[in-house]
């Protein structure tokens, strides 16, 4: 594996671990408006991410390169609706997408066929990502001010849960 790959493998890597504390950060926004289950739902993608990470964490180890971590800039705090916070969910898994191409654009240049069949995993779950997060905004757009569909909603993410895929 070049050095470029594994630079960019760990880049990616360490890309996984702020989209955690993004998505933290989100929950956190939530938690402050009392939308437990908007938290939960955002509690549930930061466990994704550092599961993410930790899959790069172990590629990169098991090929015999080193992982390495780098600092976690600040994420966004403050929002000015549900709608905001995922409409940046939304732009963060369209960003964390492209990074994922790049990669394998990179990969595929190398013809690192185990890191390309690697990373097919990852782009794979990206297009779920990014459907995720279209879907929830056009139901937000949809309910508006209904507060009692808001609410509904709120309870049906309450009941999301992480579990991590077999490998």
């Amino acid at each position: 594996m070049s050095q470029e790959l594994t630079a960019s493998l760990n880049e990616q890597m360490n890309f996984e671990f702020y989209s955690a504390h993004v998505y933290l950060a989100m929950a956190a926004y939530c938690s402050s408006k009392s939308l437990d289950g908007f938290a939960n739902f955002f509690i549930v993608q930061a466990e994704e991410e550092r599961f993410h990470g930790m899959k790069i964490y172990k590629f990169l180890n098991d090929r015999g390169q080193r992982a390495t971590l780098a600092a976690l800039p600040e994420p966004k705090n403050e929002y000015d609706s549900m709608l905001d916070v995922f409409e940046h969910g939304y732009a963060h898994e369209q960003q964390n997408t492209k990074k994922f191409y790049n990669l394998a654009d990179i990969a595929l240049n190398e013809r690192e066929h185990a890191t390309m069949y690697f990373l097919k995993w990852f782009i794979d779950e990206q297009v779920e990502e990014e459907a995720l997060f279209d879907n929830i905004i056009q139901k937000l757009r949809r309910i508006e001010k209904d507060s009692n569909a808001f609410y509904m909603l709120d309870a049906e993410f309450g009941k999301r849960s992480f579990t991590a895929p077999a490998e």
